[in-house]
């Protein structure tokens, strides 16, 4: 279904508003090359994107989001410190809820700065509550990089660092291993008896596929590795534990995570960070007194995320989804960059949720 006049005009009110700071205006193909984000995000994404096959260009995508795409331009470009707007339909299946669409509007707004990332952070921040002035949201915001950080201060070997890394954006899975490491839950019982043969390739047969012998040997050396390493305290336990639960408006938050850091000093620059961060939201007038944080906020929608994190929500419509979305996303830019990164924050906001809320729909 065609946008209504009403969400172009939204659409463009709030574009407007990003160009004013001298974002530059970009486009994005339709179509992306299916390749790049199944690198990115792996085969989940399948479940929820249009995929395609193109007798020349190979599978494609059907545009799942903006970032990306905007992401592989500027370092193409090189150019720092930048801005960006954009505006077009993004399209995602909907599985479980056939009454949200599948394809709608976004608006997005990206800074890449290298010099000044904390007082960018706030920048964007504030200009998306500008835009959705009026109203009457809550505003959620997190730190994906606090979790980051303390996984990789724990006093346990790299690989299992490695392993909760990679599912930081997956709560149960990270659960699971986080329980297994810390001996409290038992091997699974198809490790264990590998673990516990004498020659586990004894009974092996021919190559077949694309593991050789070697692979799988490495493999189960690994394995014996992560068997034979003390488990992770139940300090350290406690500690990650206490900051997913951590919940309260901003500046408590902060006070609680400096006294988490005096046991796990592995955040101390995290929280420096947050508390930069909150000074420079309130020297651009954003009321951080009131600002909710939660420890747990970003980890099951924000998967290329991997600092500050936040959103926006309608309180009186549990039903709909995010009106904005955005957050700190490094990472991304070293993948896409090749090794090279760029400090990068961005933002999304659904105009046509805006135009429901304020009843012109």
């Amino acid at each position: 279904m065609p946008p209504t006049a009403s969400i172009l005009e939204e659409a463009a009110r709030i574009r407007s508003l990003f160009l004013a700071t001298g974002a530059v205006y970009v486009k994005a193909d339709v179509l992306q090359p299916a390749e790049t984000l199944l690198d990115l995000y792996g085969e989940d994404i399948r479940a929820r994107a249009y995929v395609t096959h193109d007798p020349l260009k190979g599978e494609m995508m059907l545009r799942p989001d903006f970032t990306v795409p905007v992401v592989q331009m500027h370092m193409e470009s090189r150019a720092e410190p930048a801005r960006y707007t954009y505006s077009g339909k993004v399209f995602r299946k909907q599985e479980e809820d056939p009454s949200r669409p599948n394809e709608y509007i976004q608006v997005g707004y990206e800074v890449f700065d290298g010099k000044a990332p904390v007082e960018a952070d706030a920048e964007v921040f504030a200009k998306v509550s500008e835009a959705l002035d009026g109203l009457h949201l809550r505003a959620a915001t997190g730190d994906i990089g606090l979790l980051l950080a303390a996984v990789k201060g724990l006093n346990t070997i790299e690989s299992r660092k490695a392993a909760l890394l990679r599912h930081v954006w997956r709560p149960r899975r990270f659960r699971s291993l986080l329980e297994r490491f810390g001996g409290r839950s038992p091997v699974p019982p198809t490790r264990a008896a590998l673990l516990a043969a004498s020659d586990p390739m004894a009974a092996a047969g021919a190559e077949i596929g694309l593991r050789s012998m070697a692979d799988v040997a490495a493999r189960i050396a690994a394995l014996k590795e992560d068997a034979a390493a003390p488990a992770i305290s139940g300090e350290e336990i406690a500690l990650i534990d206490a900051i997913l639960s951590l919940r309260n408006t901003a500046p408590n938050a902060l006070g609680i995570l400096r006294d988490i850091a005096v046991d796990l000093p592995a955040i101390s620059d995290a929280v420096a960070r947050m508390e930069q961060r909150l000074e420079a939201m309130a020297r651009l007038g954003v009321a951080v007194e009131a600002l909710e944080f939660e420890g747990n906020y970003g980890r099951t929608s924000m998967e290329y995320y991997d600092g500050f994190v936040f959103g926006f929500y309608a309180a009186a419509r549990p039903d709909l989804p995010a009106v904005a979305t955005g957050g700190r996303y490094d990472a991304l830019t070293r993948v896409l960059g090749q090794g090279r990164a760029v400090p990068a924050v961005g933002a999304v906001i659904r105009p046509d949720l805006v135009v429901q809320l304020r009843g012109q729909a």
